[in-house]
């Protein structure tokens, strides 16, 4: 009896927890990013953050929408797809105005080149985003041509977030070849562990695709990583 009477309260009380992790989903993943955007439009200097953790970032997501065509999962995965994308393009904008600002005498480099010696590292944000267009279009078209295999969406899964696991790969890489952590905004990555740990959790607890739970997994150790390296310089 006494259970009864408190639906009135643990009913709406598990929805308004319901509806505060899905909106942590959603917009959670951006946060550690913005200590790191913070950082760089202070200093002028991005030299401290890998771009290619914008890309890795990018091509997770939007193959994850992809995959959402052929295997319709949570709405607030989806959602966090599209700010996620919306957010490193952000990043990437701030990236590419300070790094060409400080450049001297560089020749400029595009997109259209097709030099790949230089891919990912366009003088112009517009190239990034031709490149960005130019992925969707391919990898949308070549789903849309398979979307009926289960095998393909399903390979497709798992591209995406085997993808995303990889996400502090480029970053430690960096801090490993430059011997320097400095410019790198160390609340990010602690932000990056925790919150893999989160979506983790999530993932598990709402039955997501076990695509999904693998990434948490595997990305969890990898951002462990990046904060227990420590270059001797910087």
């Amino acid at each position: 009896m006494e259970a009864e009477g408190l639906d009135w309260l643990l009913v709406p009380l598990h929805q308004l927890v319901s509806w505060g992790a899905a909106g942590a989903m959603v917009f959670g993943g951006v946060v550690p990013y913005i200590p790191q955007y913070r950082d760089i439009r202070r200093t002028q200097n991005a030299e401290g953050f890998s771009t290619y953790v914008c890309l890795v970032l990018l091509v997770a997501n939007i193959l994850r929408i992809l995959f959402w065509f052929g295997r319709h999962f949570e709405s607030p995965l989806l959602w966090q797809s599209i700010v996620m994308i919306l957010t490193m393009l952000l990043m990437l904008k701030l990236c590419t105005e300070v790094r060409v600002t400080n450049e001297l005498n560089v020749k400029r480099r595009f997109f259209a080149d097709f030099d790949p010696r230089h891919f990912w590292h366009w003088s112009s944000f517009g190239d990034y985003v031709q490149c960005v267009v130019a992925f969707t279009g391919v990898a949308g078209y070549i789903t849309y041509l398979s979307i009926d295999s289960a095998l393909f969406v399903e390979t497709l899964g798992f591209l995406a977030v085997l993808t995303e696991a990889m996400l502090g790969v480029p970053q430690l890489y960096r801090n490993y070849r430059h011997q320097s952590t400095e410019g790198m905004s160390i609340k990010m990555v602690f932000m990056w562990t925790s919150g893999d740990a989160f979506k983790t959790a999530y993932f598990l607890l709402n039955g997501a695709p076990l695509q999904f739970s693998v990434c948490g997994l595997l990305q969890t150790p990898v951002c462990s990583l990046e904060r227990a390296h420590k270059p001797g310089k910087g």
